[in-house]
């Protein structure tokens, strides 16, 4: 274990409360006008998936857990959870749904993740920051729109919904942001 000041807490963190190990989903350092800095953290704890908020003062000491980052290769998912191997010594996790939450649409057969394990058992994933999916239908585009500021709805081949540029049509490939599914590009593939 590793103390830490909180204000130093970053998502995908585990910390060590009260001996039990939770996951970090978000951590920010809030200032107010008055009074003194915190850091409200939203976590998860591991052993049964409880989320729980705490808010600590910036310089207050938390105990980080030791965590792995390995990385491991994403290959199928069925009733059990989602299937990673690791690429050097070939040996599979199963990693439940919880773990991934609603990144699970962005997982790809294939798809290099980096999954943080401590003590043999992974605690969380981080997902590569960006993919390239399909765009499998959009609106037209409406005349009059400038394509600096417009966006329009389109809908990708994971099923999530985005907003595109006006020139993308349905069957273009486009690379998005894993974090929040939002539009980076047109894939150069």
């Amino acid at each position: 274990m590793v103390k830490v000041i909180a204000s130093q807490i970053r998502k995908g963190n585990v910390l060590d409360v009260d001996g039990k190990l939770y996951v970090v989903l978000t951590a920010d350092n809030i200032h107010p006008g008055k009074g003194a800095s915190v850091t409200q953290v939203d976590m998860r704890r591991i052993s049964d998936g409880v989320k729980v908020s705490e808010r600590y003062r910036t310089t207050e000491q938390v105990e980080r857990a030791f965590v792995e980052d390995l990385d491991f290769t994403f290959l199928y998912e069925d009733p059990e959870g989602y299937h990673f191997m690791n690429p050097e010594s070939y040996e599979q996790v199963v990693v439940p749904a919880d773990l991934i939450g609603d990144q699970n649409v962005y997982l790809q057969e294939g798809m290099t993740c980096i999954l943080k394990v401590h003590e043999g058992q992974p605690v969380a994933i981080d997902l590569p920051p960006r993919v390239t999916l399909e765009i499998t239908e959009t609106d037209p585009v409406v005349k009059g729109q400038t394509a600096s500021s417009s966006y329009k709805p389109a809908l990708l081949s994971n099923g999530v919904r985005t907003l595109v540029p006006p020139h993308i049509t349905a069957g273009t490939r486009v690379v998005v942001q894993t974090a929040d599914g939002s539009y980076v590009e047109r894939a150069k593939d």
